[in-house]
């Protein structure tokens, strides 16, 4: 059975740093698109950054670029958000999810996703 563990969410001021970390269990990952989301309250849950186990071809929100990086892991076990110059906006529960389809057209669309973690909270204050 593949599980996903989310850690490393937090409280930070305004302009701060959080290092995501979202390790698989079991087969590592369902396929090989992994992906992280968020969703702030009364919001909709929205992809935040995506990236290709094999390629490590990446996709990001246009509110995070240049903020926020996506990694892996050498085994491709775990999968990384870093998180730079966090903004108050930036305030969500954070997801990984793995099953996707990573192209630029779909690598947002949570329909894809098969395996999800139970989210991990990050709050930014100003």
């Amino acid at each position: 059975q593949v599980q996903l563990v989310e850690s490393g969410g937090g409280s930070v001021q305004t302009g701060g740093s959080l290092r995501l970390s979202c390790t698989g269990s079991g087969y590592a990952y369902s396929s090989n698109c992994v992906a992280w989301f968020r969703q702030a309250p009364g919001k909709e849950r929205e992809g935040v950054a995506s990236i290709l186990t094999d390629s490590e071809t990446t996709n990001y929100h246009h509110s995070v670029k240049g903020r926020f990086t996506i990694s892996q892991d050498n085994a491709k076990t775990t999968a990384f958000l870093q998180m730079d110059n966090l903004k108050p906006e930036d305030t969500a529960m954070y997801y990984c999810a793995s099953g996707g389809v990573c192209n630029r057209f779909s690598w947002a669309d949570q329909s894809y996703f098969d395996t999800w973690g139970q989210g991990t909270q990050v709050t930014v204050s100003s």
